[in-house]
């Protein structure tokens, strides 16, 4: 294959607690090997709790809305146009701190297993838990 023409309407869209995810570049749709990229919705209020990504560095960039995003401990309010470079295994999370849905891209890489994306939820864990 040398490469995939992917619609909106054809990329596979994941509906979640939070929002959404759709999925435009990951190894079970286009072969991908070194690039994950995803377009994600985050309702009102809602967010990606804090995670990280063992084996993938990652880019957000935000495309509407108001994103509270955390690197670690610290944290600021990304807007459209702003982005966030994340290394590998650096907990993050993202929260829409807007009254009307957030999006943002996120590009990780390389891929990694079936999916292409591998996370760790340590939302729960200290001092995770008691942020925010």
């Amino acid at each position: 294959m040398n490469g995939a023409f992917i619609p909106s309407t054809e990329a596979q869209r994941d509906d979640l607690p939070w929002g959404f995810s759709r999925w435009f570049s990951r190894p079970s749709a286009t072969g991908a090997s070194q690039l994950v990229v995803i377009e994600v919705e985050l309702e009102p209020g809602a967010g990606h709790a804090f995670h990280h990504h063992p084996l993938q560095e990652e880019v957000l960039y935000v495309l509407d809305g108001q994103v509270h995003q955390w690197l670690e401990q610290d944290h600021r309010i990304l807007h459209p146009g702003d982005a966030i470079f994340i290394h590998k295994g650096i907990v993050h999370a993202s929260f829409n701190v807007s009254s009307r849905p957030a999006k943002f891209l996120a590009i990780l890489g390389p891929s990694v297993g079936p999916e292409g994306y591998q996370t760790v939820d340590v939302s729960g864990d200290a001092p995770w838990k008691d942020l925010r």
